[in-house]
């Protein structure tokens, strides 16, 4: 960490469904910058008055940014702390971004216990944590990593079942799914690197104060 790197707070914030709140709330604690947007071109934004600098990131790269200290904090699913495992220092559960991670199979399929799916494929984003989950319950499965659609995984015979991420379900019922057996329930989180919440530690614990203020006005904590 350079002279130059301390004199500013780097914060990341992940495209797609979070963004836009996450840039609200720290905004409404006075951190924002000029064309602080998930569609910026630039690739850091800085407020020079503020000393705070913004990157924006691929949702699964943001653990990583923090973990690496290429990121002071940031503001990330519980989903993907799950999955990624990395080494970062979880502050605050700032409880919007709701949705749970679950086990899935076709309607037509239904079986009256878990371990009646024992050695079926199991399609994914998250390897890691069905992986973790199905070692737990003792039933032995394949896992079938993919990127997108995993609702289709079934209807196509790739996979019998899916782990996938839910919020109000109604994609599930669109295409004939149930979910069978929950894993976790993730919000997003307020997250730090090891050594800036040392070396930083006034102004990310006054982020972490003026955020959890907001979260107690909105009844969130």
């Amino acid at each position: 960490m350079t002279s130059s790197d301390m004199n500013y707070l780097t914060v990341a914030l992940p495209k797609g469904k979070l963004f836009a709140k996450a840039a609200e709330l720290l905004g409404r604690i006075g951190y924002t910058a000029d064309d602080l947007s998930e569609k910026s071109r630039k690739l850091v934004l800085t407020n020079e008055e503020k000393k705070v600098r913004f990157i924006i990131t691929k949702t699964a790269d943001l653990p990583t940014y923090v973990e690496y200290g290429a990121a002071d904090v940031g503001i990330i699913g519980k989903d993907v702390l799950l999955e990624e495992e990395r080494d970062v220092y979880e502050l605050l559960d700032l409880g919007f971004g709701r949705c749970r991670l679950m086990v899935a199979v076709p309607r037509a399929m239904k079986r009256e216990k878990l371990s009646d799916y024992a050695h079926m494929r199991v399609a994914t984003k998250y390897p890691k944590v069905a992986e973790k989950f199905f070692y737990q319950q003792g039933i032995q499965v394949e896992i079938i990593k993919l990127n997108g659609s995993i609702e289709l995984a079934p209807m196509v015979g790739l996979a019998e079942l899916i782990v996938d991420i839910v919020e109000t379900g109604t994609t599930l019922k669109e295409n004939q799914l149930d979910e069978i057996a929950p894993i976790e329930e993730a919000t997003a989180r307020f997250i730090a690197n090891r050594v800036s919440f040392k070396m930083k530690f006034d102004r990310i614990q006054a982020m972490v104060e003026g955020l959890r203020a907001l979260l107690q006005e909105e009844g969130k904590q």
